[in-house]
């Protein structure tokens, strides 16, 4: 696959919403529609997830169809995009921790289903992990349905700008940008990690259904020239441009520029 893209027309206009609660409400809706349909099939709901801001609203209201409306997730798989390196599972920073906090603890998932990338693994070991990752993926038959944020430099999953299109799950260094956004996380800039594993734009575009999900006017800019702009590795998130299978999923403020 080339690096190199021209400008494309894009395949769907955004769904748009007049505020983020609502944004969050329709994207929750997509994903327990997809698990009842696979429920009924007797399948495997296999769900690409995303941690932040952006998804919390999204989480809140899957638990709260789970324990007020009976949506089951026993059936579902769960792969997370990434994790920041090195970083323990126990770490109130870490996605495992994010996860739990916001998700799984509440909600019936089984626990051999969860898959959040561990990085206490050794420099050598890294490759493999990864490629470890992959299989896992690849052994649900792909993800069903992948749930994206986009950073302010672009990002999807931890892939920062210059990232390969053919990318798959990797150790990446993470971006000046999105390091000086963990700040507020982290307390200081030199306790925001330097590395993570991220699953790759290739394998992100793999996937069977993709939600991007951007709320608020700071991601206007910037998913303005996700959509409208060059295809370009400089904007990762430009790629969702050439996929049929994506649905841009925005509050008002998100969508101002576009």
């Amino acid at each position: 696959m080339s690096n190199n893209y021209s400008k494309h027309t894009l395949l769907k206009s955004p769904t748009l919403f007049s505020n983020a609660e609502q944004a969050s409400l329709y994207t929750a809706k997509q994903i327990a529609e997809l698990i009842l349909e696979k429920q009924k099939q007797g399948l495997p709901a296999v769900l690409g997830l995303a941690t932040g801001n952006t998804p919390k609203k999204v989480y809140k209201e899957l638990i709260r169809l789970h324990q007020y409306e009976g949506l089951s997730f026993h059936n579902v798989v769960s792969f997370n995009l990434d994790e920041y390196y090195p970083i323990g599972s126990e770490n109130d920073q870490s996605y495992t921790y994010f996860m739990n906090q916001n998700l799984f603890s509440y909600i019936d998932i089984q626990p051999k289903n969860i898959h959040v990338p561990h990085t206490d693994s050794s420099p050598d070991q890294i490759t493999q992990y990864c490629l470890d990752y992959e299989s896992k993926i690849a052994g649900f038959g792909g993800i069903d349905l992948q749930l994206l944020g986009i950073g302010r430099n672009g990002h999807i999953g931890f892939n920062e700008p210059g990232s390969s299109f053919d990318s798959t799950t990797r150790l990446v260094n993470l971006d000046s940008i999105t390091r000086e956004d963990a700040i507020t996380d982290f307390g200081t800039l030199n306790k925001v990690p330097h590395q993570a594993i991220s699953i790759g734009i290739h394998t992100i575009i793999q996937a069977k259904k993709i939600l991007l999900l951007a709320l608020g006017e700071r991601k206007s800019e910037i998913i303005n020239e996700a959509i409208n702009g060059e295809i370009s590795i400089q904007v990762p998130a430009s790629i969702l441009q050439t996929m049929p299978q994506v649905e841009y999923v925005l509050d008002n403020e998100a969508a101002r520029l576009i």
